[in-house]
């Protein structure tokens, strides 16, 4: 009978450890098992996997693509679905809530309401941004959607910043 006091591994299920360098008794002793001289038997002597002995490597030949655009926003997405199964009808949900319920990890970055699945229950949506079918869903079972950062059509970031900074 298998109790706490006699459990193991299966046999076979462990290798015995590989002890390097001690000593010819063990079988893994002067050179342990990296060969005699040579590159690969030097300490640091390994070459990265991407190394390709001195020929232009991939990485080089292809040409670059992209950047990394420093006012990217990236939204934590909640469906309608998601509210459905954890807030009752009347709700109002805000990002304190969502995170309360753990729909969202930080309640410091922006949430997207997105449209997938069904909404039955009427309820007040407080998020940063919400797709329109999203936005269409919720009106038409009697709740409300408000959007808390609201930015103008065809404004940019720069003029944006300035009118902020001349109040």
């Amino acid at each position: 009978m298998f109790d706490l006091s006699n459990l193991g591994p299966n046999p076979g299920a462990t290798k015995k450890r590989k002890r390097l360098g001690r000593g010819p008794g063990s079988g893994h002793g002067k050179t342990a098992g990296r060969g005699h001289k040579g590159q690969k038997s030097r300490s640091g002597g390994a070459k990265p996997a991407w190394f390709e002995g001195g020929q232009l490597p991939l990485y080089r030949r292809l040409p670059k693509r992209g950047f990394k655009n420093p006012f990217r926003v990236e939204y934590q997405i909640v469906n309608l679905y998601q509210l459905e199964a954890k807030f009752d009808a009347g709700a109002v949900v805000d990002k304190a809530t969502l995170e309360s319920v753990r729909l969202i990890r930080d309640a410091e970055k922006p949430v997207k309401l997105l449209a997938k699945g069904e909404l039955t229950k009427p309820m007040t949506i407080k998020v940063d941004a919400a797709s329109k079918k999203a936005i269409e869903m919720v009106k038409k079972v009697g709740g409300t959607v408000e959007l808390l950062t609201q930015k103008q059509e065809g404004e940019k970031q720069s003029e944006a910043s300035v009118e902020v900074a001349a109040q």
